[in-house]
């Protein structure tokens, strides 16, 4: 499958571009830590990979995005964890649903009352359903907000059948 093109481009080369707009505004004042920069890039590549439609099958739950957080002991001690996660269907030989697939980079930060307070959430978008992507995005975004200054204490990528 060919790789899906943003403004004429593909998503490495405006990923490569953030980096070096980041490099930049350190050389030239800006006293971002290094664990800002990473959040930047994160959230940068986590914005190209949400809008790139893969060849799945054509089905309104084929090809999902799933944001979820919650504080939860998972790995063993209590953690306020935001997961991200991408969802795609898996077909037999005949073209029939057999399983998804849950591709998950679940960030955990330390516990703290302002983050604890927040409760916990999910929310899932299908790229087939007729909803607006920008809207989900901006929505989701908006529960975000405590996290910005923060950086998380864990990060895990998996992948797992469901």
């Amino acid at each position: 499958m060919r790789t899906p093109f943003l403004l004429g481009c593909e998503p490495t080369v405006w990923l490569s571009l953030v980096a070096i707009v980041l490099e930049f505004a350190a050389l030239f004042g800006w006293d971002a830590s290094l664990e800002a920069q990473t959040n930047v890039n994160a959230v940068a590549a986590a914005g190209m990979v949400t809008r790139q439609r893969f060849a799945t099958a054509s089905t309104p739950e084929s090809d999902g995005l799933l944001f979820q957080y919650g504080t939860y002991a998972f790995s063993g001690r209590p953690m306020f964890t935001v997961d991200l996660t991408r969802q795609f269907d898996i077909s037999d030989d005949v073209g029939e649903h057999d399983h998804y697939v849950q591709i998950h980079c679940e960030l955990r930060y330390e516990c703290e009352p302002a983050l604890d307070a927040l409760g916990s959430s999910n929310s899932w978008f299908f790229h087939d359903a007729n909803a607006d992507l920008d809207e989900w995005l901006a929505a989701m975004e908006g529960h975000l907000e405590l996290l910005l200054a923060r950086g998380p204490s864990e990060i895990d990528v998996y992948k797992e059948p469901v």
